[in-house]
């Protein structure tokens, strides 16, 4: 949103402050202020003047040599400008002056271009005449300014103020030779303020809630407010001469009453087209848009003043003189005024008369309808849609206007009214078209003002201030919101649709008593003690058994291609293909919900290996989401996954120790069972394991099998384990029992078996913890070996026992009835006892 200060100097009078202070002070009461232009940078020392003779440059063909009346005296300028003629008015940048530069058109220079008197081929020239380049402007804002050559002044600008244009409207001479000869331009005037160009254009950051700020009046209200001055809206009241009746000229039928909540038309007859006035032209240009007649320019100036967007129909090409809003047919062709065909579908609003369409609502009109300079009467549409629709219609069909994008933010059904009865006024200020009496209008039920409660301690109990009652109402007073003392509620106005709670109008008190003076107070109410939930507590846990065994912390993306299934050798009919789809991904390779953390995790091992990093060690706490139907009827199972990655330093048998330390640290008392017959078919099929836990599935780990890690690019031996952390949380434990030091001594006894190779660690130790009973302090293996000296088939394995009593001390019986039960348990798995 763009505003020249000068514009709103029009509704704000008595509005007097730099620009600095402006953007400041606007700032800090919540309309932020992002970009600040002065029309007039780098221009100094130009003024008006008068060719008073030509003569030929002696020594150069495409010069000539001026004599310019500049005001106070007549100075000479040699110039090449094809168009100059005696008598012609021209922008003259005297000697030491400057301009912004632009006639070789690049970029304008950061300081401009000093002039200095001097010589061209040995005539001396006292300044440089300018075309509208060199005033740092250009054709869209400046059209009657020539291609090529300098700009030429009218010798009237004719009504320079909305008030002059008035005046004359009033008294039927805006045609007479007396309106053309207003506001002569005579040498030595300021140029750059008869160009408009001793202005200040502001450009704002606006949320898009403030809907209202997308309205230069909006933005004047709330710099009346800031600066504490009147505001002072335009009066559109219909005026009391206007003559017919509109509904002799259009019906309206509106079939989507969902999507369009009120439609309103006007008729203006009699119309001329021609230019704006400058007044016009000049506030257009200011805001970046581009004058063309008095027609298109004041649906335009409209726009930008009420933020209501508005069309206007040629009336003699709408069939039926009747407008019909109805969604569009699938399939439907639809050539817009740019020109191009467009598709549409049974969700697009369209504009319609009674045979054809005529325009996409709340975007662009048709070019069957487009206004020609042959129209004698005009049909003009201020209409209300519905905001998002219009956002998803501008998307579908990829056509986004200026009008489209005010309406996705959605407006109030109210303004709709004021903008059409405002541009009829115009037209008629314009001497453009007499309108007809009456507004055309289909319109739901509008909502009732919103009411909201007033209380001003609770306002300073939630900001931490001591304002009184009446420094509230004098602010809400000023933002136009009424009070209604008996019941002692704020009513708002229509045009502030964001104020809707106490904490709303909370926000205008402190935005209007200013932010900065907010006193520091310490926190009120309870003090309460802060916590980690269960779950996290267990997550810190991972994090730092992870952390403390060298893995540092990935993070991946949640969204993921469907190739990854391809690439981690799921079968086709695998559950972890049974992926939620995006509805609206930023790609395909971003469209679906991950089921597994392994992609991101293989992706960022990957990613270090081929960066020529010799080990990396990884880890992610990372949600992966598992639809319990598809397509979806409830939310997906959202399951904390803990996933390690690591290559180079380290095998099978680190990971497994990392597991068991992360286990032991969460208070998980027993051994896990590695279990070989995982089944995974993206890691190695002998060196891959399930993690069991008392008989349930906890998670898997193993080497990335050679195909995937080649899918990948990992070159190496790459080894991964992911842990199902909702799963390891029922087991879990953090009250920590501490026992004293054991008073009777352990005795130790080892036993070396051979073992068949099919025979698992795991099977042997469940047999020696079940059997060993309540005086087996502890156990673990030591050795293993295979070779020469044991026969085929088999392995040795060794496993040193601890026996402590706690009350006593342990008799050899006791350690040998114990012994023996083991013993006879492992025979059972055609274990032998090696000598």
């Amino acid at each position: 949103m763009n505003t020249p200060i000068s514009w709103l100097k029009a509704y704000v009078p008595g509005l007097e402050c730099t620009d600095k202070e402006y953007n400041d002070r606007m700032t800090m009461t919540g309309t932020k202020v992002d970009g600040v232009e002065r029309l007039d940078k780098n221009l100094e020392k130009i003024v008006v003047g008068r060719v008073l003779s030509i003569e030929k440059h002696p020594d150069a063909d495409k010069l000539v040599v001026c004599q310019v009346d500049v005001g106070e005296e007549t100075v000479q300028i040699v110039t090449g400008a094809p168009n100059v003629f005696e008598g012609a008015l021209v922008p003259v940048v005297l000697d030491g002056g400057r301009v912004a530069g632009g006639h070789d058109g690049g970029p304008l220079p950061e300081n401009g271009i000093k002039i200095k008197a001097g010589k061209l081929r040995g005539v001396p020239s006292a300044g440089m005449m300018c075309a509208i380049e060199e005033l740092g402007s250009d054709h869209n804002a400046y059209p009657e300014a020539p291609e090529n050559g300098i700009y030429i002044f009218p010798e009237a600008l004719g009504p320079v103020t909305e008030a002059e244009t008035c005046a004359l409207a009033a008294a039927g001479k805006l045609d007479s030779e007396e309106a053309r000869a207003m506001n002569p331009v005579k040498p030595g005037m300021d140029a750059l303020e008869l160009l408009g160009l001793r202005d200040t254009v502001f450009e704002y950051e606006i949320t898009s809630n403030r809907v209202d700020c997308y309205s230069l009046l909006g933005v004047a209200r709330e710099a009346a407010v800031t600066f504490g001055k009147p505001f002072e809206e335009p009066d559109v009241t219909p005026a009391a001469d206007e003559q017919g009746d509109v509904n002799d000229y259009i019906s309206i039928e509106v079939k989507d009453p969902d999507l369009c909540s009120r439609y309103t038309a006007r008729v203006c007859k009699d119309v001329k087209i021609g230019p704006s006035p400058w007044w016009m032209q000049r506030r257009l240009s200011a805001c970046g848009i581009r004058p063309i007649n008095n027609l298109v320019d004041i649906t335009n100036y409209v726009m930008v003043e009420y933020g209501q967007p508005m069309h206007a129909f040629d009336l003699d090409t709408v069939e039926g003189h009747k407008i019909v809003v109805r969604r569009a047919q699938d399939g439907d062709m639809f050539q817009t005024l740019d020109g191009q065909m467009r598709r549409m579908d049974h969700d697009v609003l369209m504009i319609c008369d009674a045979e054809k369409e005529i325009g996409i609502a709340g975007i662009m009109g048709g070019e069957n309808s487009k206004i020609t300079d042959e129209v004698k009467t005009v049909l003009f549409e201020s209409a209300t849609f519905n905001g998002p629709n219009i956002r998803k219609s501008a998307k579908r069909i990829g056509l986004r206007t200026d009008a489209s994008g005010i309406f996705e933010k959605g407006l109030h059904p109210t303004n709709a009214e004021a903008a059409v009865n405002r541009a009829c006024q115009l037209m008629r200020e314009l001497g453009c078209g007499v309108p007809v009496k009456g507004l055309a209008d289909v319109c739901e039920p509008i909502p009732d003002r919103v009411r909201i409660p007033f209380n001003a301690g609770d306002i300073n109990a939630f900001l931490g201030t001591d304002y009184d009652e009446k420094t509230m109402l004098d602010i809400f007073a000023k933002l136009e919101m009424d009070y209604d003392s008996e019941k002692k509620e704020v009513v708002v106005p229509y045009f502030r649709q964001d104020v809707k709670a106490m904490c709303d109008l909370a926000e205008e008190v402190a935005r209007f008593t200013g932010y900065e003076n907010i006193p520091m107070t310490l926190p009120g109410g309870e003090s309460m003690m802060g916590g980690l939930t269960y779950k996290m507590r267990v997550q810190d846990k991972a994090r730092e058994i992870a952390m403390f065994n060298g893995f540092s912390e990935a993070m991946t993306y949640s969204f993921e291609s469907p190739k990854v299934f391809d690439r981690l050798l799921f079968a086709e009919d695998a559950p972890e293909r049974q992926a939620i789809r995006i509805a609206n991904p930023l790609g395909e390779d971003f469209s679906m919900m991950r089921t597994t953390p392994l992609n991101g995790m293989l992706t960022s091992l990957a990613t270090n290996y081929n960066r020529r990093n010799k080990d990396a060690r990884l880890f992610e706490l990372a949600n992966v989401y598992i639809p319990k139907a598809l397509p979806l009827t409830e939310l997906p199972d959202e399951r904390s996954m803990f996933t390690l990655g690591m290559y180079g330093e380290g095998d099978f048998f680190t990971m497994k120790g990392v597991i068991e330390e992360f286990f032991q640290s969460v208070g998980m008392k027993e051994k896990m069972v590695c279990d070989p017959k995982a089944g995974r078919p993206f890691l190695h099929p002998g060196r891959q394991a399930l993690i069991r836990y008392k008989d349930e599935i906890l998670g898997y780990f193993g080497e990335v099998h050679p195909d995937t890690a080649g899918a990948y690019g990992i070159g190496g031996r790459a080894i991964i384990a992911v842990i199902d952390l909702q799963s390891v949380i029922p087991h879990t434990a953090f009250d920590y029992h501490y026992t004293g030091i054991a008073k009777y001594p352990a005795v130790s006894r080892d036993i070396s078996m051979l073992v068949p190779k099919a025979v698992t660690a795991g099977e042997i130790e469940a047999i020696i913890a079940q059997r060993g009973g309540k005086i087996l302090e502890s156990y673990g293996l030591f050795d293993i070996y295979e070779g020469a000296q044991v026969r085929p088939g088999f392995k040795s394995m060794a496993y040193n026992l601890v026996f402590r009593h706690k009350e006593k001390t342990l008799e050899e019986a006791e350690i040998t009835a114990a012994m023996k039960k083991i013993l006879n348990g492992l025979e059972s798995l055609g274990i032998e006892l090696r000598s």
